[in-house]
């Protein structure tokens, strides 16, 4: 492991040593103390970094999430069946985004050949990118129909010539072009205002489906939408953008909503898609903690997150602690 990479040991409340005290800190510590185990978990991933929202010219402050979004996870509940790895961070200190997309790659395609289901905290969502990088690095699109599954307000198809927050879904579609393969690309969430007529004519011509805002409100709907998406793929990789949730919910983001997804919808459909052994692969991205209130943007990421985790991990029949028989869950 990379000195960037290095993990912290996690802090926070702790009511005692009896697996149900247990919280994610627990976890996370239990995991880093036993070194020589690699247990098959969920694997988080910082990705540290402003320079795709700055391109993108959004309000900066991204970079700082990972470790927000950490203290916000840190005494959530944690099922003993739940195994969890902290990988540490990928930083982007240099504004050179394109290695730290490469670099992050490298780290999502460890955690997968690991068996881990990554969890990546960005970071701006130029973080997509670099998880398609791990996900082709390690084989799942050329072995399997990738589809991705974005919670977002914005389609983050740009055809910049410099690569940002905006572009990374447009590169990843001409990519798989590139290699012969179908680029199956799903929103949920989209705000008709806030996309130009551009950007939609080039979701239409890459046959991007999508959900608008305004049509997210019944829940059967939005489960139906993503039933189908489910349908057409092997390996499904999604991407929550935190904009997607209405302004006050999650007011700490680069491009507040002034509408967005109920996030009982939202979090409806992390259950469903975490539920599915099809899931590969997960980043949350675009908290931005300069402007939060009361930390709401990054509770609610971290409710998602648990979410996510907590139904996924009995798919990953992992063993949840690795200690003599007499010693307490998480020493």
């Amino acid at each position: 492991m990379t000195e960037e990479l290095t993990p912290l040991p996690w802090s926070g409340r702790d009511d005692g040593a009896e697996a149900k005290h247990r919280r994610w800190h627990h976890a996370v510590n239990q995991s880093l103390a036993h070194t020589g185990s690699n247990a098959a978990g969920i694997a988080l991933i910082g990705f540290q970094s402003d320079e795709g929202v700055r391109r993108n010219k959004g309000r900066i402050g991204a970079a700082a999430a990972p470790a927000v979004i950490r203290a916000a996870l840190a005494s959530l509940s944690a099922p003993e069946d739940l195994t969890l790895h902290d990988l540490g961070d990928v930083s982007v200190t240099d504004a050179n985004m394109e290695s730290g997309q490469r670099r992050l790659g490298q780290a999502v395609s460890a955690a997968l050949g690991n068996g881990h289901l990554p969890i990546v905290l960005g970071g701006g969502h130029e973080t997509a990118y670099g998880s398609y990088l791990g996900l082709d690095a390690a084989g799942v699109t050329a072995t399997k129909r990738l589809g991705i599954i974005n919670l977002d307000a914005h389609f983050d198809l740009r055809a910049d010539p410099l690569p940002s927050s905006g572009t990374p879904f447009l590169q990843i579609a001409t990519r798989e072009q590139a290699a012969g393969r179908d680029f199956t690309y799903s929103i949920i969430g989209i705000s008709e205002p806030n996309n130009t007529l551009a950007l939609a004519q080039t979701a239409a011509d890459l046959g991007v489906e999508y959900l608008r805002d305004e049509e997210c409100g019944n829940v059967a709907d939005v489960a139906a939408f993503v039933e189908n998406f489910l349908a057409r793929v092997d390996a499904v990789y999604l991407t929550i953008d935190l904009d997607v949730l209405p302004g006050y919910v999650a007011p700490g983001v680069s491009a507040p909503a002034a509408l967005g997804v109920p996030f009982d919808i939202i979090l409806a459909v992390c259950r469903q898609l975490a539920l599915s052994p099809k899931l590969v692969h997960v980043d949350v991205v675009e908290l931005n903690p300069r402007f939060d209130i009361d930390n709401r943007t990054a509770r609610s990421a971290a409710r998602l997150i648990h979410a996510i985790a907590t139904c996924h991990a009995p798919l990953l029949q992992a063993p949840t602690a690795i200690q003599a028989s007499d010693e307490p869950l998480w020493k």
